[in-house]
């Protein structure tokens, strides 16, 4: 049997589609969040005036996810699946990431 899992990053500050994974910590803990590009680049440029006068605390890692090859997901389908989970009793949140359980899902039915 064959499967195709699909990975879908969704701007988790305005619903719409995102294009990376932003991680940063402030005060001992670290975050993640996924952003479009402009997002992303808000982010950076709020942070850019205190990242040039800090200093690094040791080795991170930093883990980045973008689209790659993979089909972005539109606002529509987005929130095509939201409803058609919605409908079948599935635990879906109003924005953010979809879980890729409910993605397979709609998938599969449809």
């Amino acid at each position: 049997m064959a499967k195709h899992i699909q990975e879908i990053l969704i701007d988790d500050l305005d619903g719409g589609e995102a294009n990376e994974t932003v991680s940063f910590a402030i005060d001992g803990s670290s975050y993640e969040i996924d952003l479009s590009d402009l997002n992303a680049k808000k982010l950076r440029d709020a942070l850019s005036p205190f990242v040039q006068h800090a200093r690094r605390a040791g080795a991170t890692t930093t883990r980045r996810r973008t689209r790659g090859g993979s089909r972005a997901m539109t606002r529509e389908k987005s929130s095509e699946i939201r409803q058609w989970a919605k409908a079948h009793g599935l635990p879906v949140s109003e924005r953010g990431r979809i879980a890729s359980t409910v993605v397979e899902k709609y998938e599969a039915a449809h």
